[in-house]
């Protein structure tokens, strides 16, 4: 997915790259190959593969609950393990970054988003003008906070021309 996004981006040269979710990790794995927009991270599903791997139900595929979807779809176990092996949140990115995050997120933990978000603060790599935004009533899909997250978005993007 990564690899199709850094053609893309290549190809569009987008003002701003919004990913929710496994999106988020999406775009940070390709901001890692191509920095070339600011990134805006919804509710990112850091620490994704780690966390599920090893509470997997046995067999193959594994039902999961789509938020996109509204319903559960099913997911091969390969899926899960090769997102364990993976860790797009290890370093801050290259391009100013915005993350949105719901504090009642019932999907990724709201703690593990800022404890990476302050690791990305204490190593001084992270770009000037990033920002973490906590929402303190949001759950995952954020659908009551559309609003702020366009905001978010056009201020990412809006910084990205002033450069």
């Amino acid at each position: 997915m990564a690899k199709v996004t850094v053609w893309e981006m290549k190809k569009h040269l987008p003002a701003v790259v919004v990913g929710s979710s496994l999106g988020a990790l999406v775009a940070l794995q390709a901001e890692r190959t191509v920095p070339l927009a600011p990134l805006v991270l919804i509710a990112p599903a850091l620490g994704f593969g780690r966390r599920w791997v090893e509470s997997l139900p046995p067999g193959d595929a594994i039902s999961f609950f789509h938020h996109g979807e509204e319903r559960e779809l099913p997911v091969h176990r390969r899926f899960f393990e090769e997102m364990a092996r993976a860790d797009p949140d290890r370093e801050a990115p290259a391009a100013p970054v915005t993350v949105v995050m719901g504090r009642r997120d019932e999907s990724v933990p709201f703690d593990l988003v800022e404890e990476t978000w302050s690791r990305w603060e204490a190593s001084g790599r992270l770009h000037a003008g990033s920002r973490f935004i906590g929402i303190a009533d949001g759950d995952h899909g954020l659908a009551a906070h559309v609003d702020l997250i366009a905001d978010a978005i056009a201020e990412a993007g809006g910084a990205a021309r002033e450069s």
